[in-house]
């Protein structure tokens, strides 16, 4: 089936007459007159009543009528180029979005394009949802292997430790790897950055506990079941009463990357890119 079957039998439903259904559609009578039936073949049910000279709509046919015209609605504005212009740009993320340049990113982008919401989407997914098409593009941190993907370093982050606020750990200034291999590490094993592998071979954590999102990595942690190593961005991001953030010193820093898929999308894309690159760049100045 194609889209010409139902524009062709909305055109009987709106015309009630095979003849001027086809010069509306601007095709021969046989052409709709097959087209139609082949329609009612594929869904093995009478949508006109042939029996009189005015066509007249089956009960199916009025049921169908309304399915087909919103199907025939939504494949037009699809392909409605100047529509797009309007459309939400969806950006996702994991959990620390664009860390300090969040807000300017949001509020330039609401004075340079109004008629184009920015949505800032936060979902526990390794991509934040770009490769399952939940978004247009994702600010996503550290290497991301998932293939089809066109990745953007825009910055880097130091990285930090997340110890329990009552715990001894939390009256150090700064923490090193070697602080927390004592520790229970919790790790977000979904959209978290931190591996075992972050350790040197000969000096690993005793043990792991891992989580599925920020959230339950934050509550473990002020729990006092572990510590966590996450970026810079996450202490000012998600704040905790029951978790102090510490500077790790001896860590590599986390890469802070824009993504997209290696397709045409969303045709406000490249401003975006642009945007975040002005955004990083004035916060690289101004510092």
């Amino acid at each position: 089936m194609e889209i010409r079957h139902l524009r062709a039998f909305l055109a009987v439903a709106d015309e009630g007459n095979v003849t001027r259904a086809a010069a509306r559609l601007r095709l021969t009578q046989p052409a709709v007159s097959r087209t139609l039936a082949a329609l009612e073949r594929h869904l093995g049910v009478r949508l006109v009543d042939r029996s009189t000279h005015h066509l007249a709509l089956t009960p199916e046919g009025v049921v169908f009528r309304d399915k087909a015209a919103a199907a025939v609605a939504a494949f037009d504005e699809a392909l409605d180029s100047e529509g797009l212009h309007h459309w939400p740009l969806r950006l996702g993320h994991a959990w620390s979005a664009f860390g300090p340049y969040t807000t300017p990113l949001l509020r330039r982008w609401q004075e340079r394009y109004p008629r184009t919401p920015l949505e800032l989407l936060r979902i526990d997914d390794r991509t934040a949802g770009l490769t399952r098409g939940e978004v247009d593009a994702a600010l996503l941190r550290g290497p991301v292997g998932a293939p089809g993907l066109v990745t953007e370093v825009l910055f880097e982050e130091d990285r930090v430790a997340a110890v329990t606020a009552d715990g001894p750990l939390a009256d150090r200034a700064a923490l090193r790897l070697a602080d927390l291999a004592g520790e229970t590490v919790v790790l977000n094993t979904v959209s978290g950055t931190t591996t075992v592998e972050l350790w040197p071979p000969s000096a690993r954590p005793v043990a792991t506990l891992t989580v599925a999102n920020t959230d339950d990595w934050l509550t473990a942690i002020a729990a006092g079941r572990g510590v966590g190593v996450s970026a810079a961005s996450t202490a000012g991001m998600h704040p905790h009463p029951g978790v102090t953030y510490r500077p790790l010193t001896d860590a590599p820093p986390v890469p802070v990357l824009l993504a997209r898929r290696d397709v045409p999308g969303h045709p406000a894309l490249p401003d975006l890119v642009a945007l975040a690159r002005e955004v990083v760049g004035r916060g690289a100045a101004g510092a």
